[in-house]
């Protein structure tokens, strides 16, 4: 069995934010030179979420209103983790959103459904951070 090792890095400008960091993913994949196996793609930030779902404008607009429903930015008070920093909300919408992904990978290609993408989501941004890409496989 082998496997490959990569980091990606982001520094957003804005506090909260989306990429589809697919296109990342599968060249990892085929410099890994692994055909057959798995890829665990994993935000090493507790304030941040990698996540498959639909590359639409739309929907990023709707993951947005729908965590600041859930746990909103503001106000900081309502946090008891709140005092130093203020990104509670960051940390619940990362828990909400997931850690990581694990995708098959089939024919040294990542075997994703017809419309999923891989994201990285930001929710407490201007900082860099980063994510682990570890392929295994044959």
């Amino acid at each position: 069995m082998k496997s490959y090792r990569k980091e990606l890095w982001f520094q957003l400008s804005t506090r909260r934010g989306l990429i589809n960091i697919t296109p990342q993913v599968e060249e990892a994949v085929r410099a890994s030179g692994i055909a057959e196996g798995m890829v665990l793609v994993n935000a090493m930030h507790i304030t941040a979420s990698v996540f498959i779902n639909d590359d639409e404008s739309g929907l990023h607009h709707d993951f947005e209103a729908w965590l600041e429903r859930l746990a909103p930015e503001k106000p900081y008070s309502q946090y008891r983790h709140n005092g130093a920093e203020d990104n509670a909300d960051a940390h619940l919408k990362r828990t909400i959103m997931g850690r990581e992904v694990v995708v098959a990978i089939t024919g040294g290609r990542l075997d994703l459904g017809p419309w999923e993408q891989i994201f990285y989501g930001e929710f407490d941004g201007k900082r860099r951070k980063r994510v682990l890409i570890k392929v295994i496989g044959e």
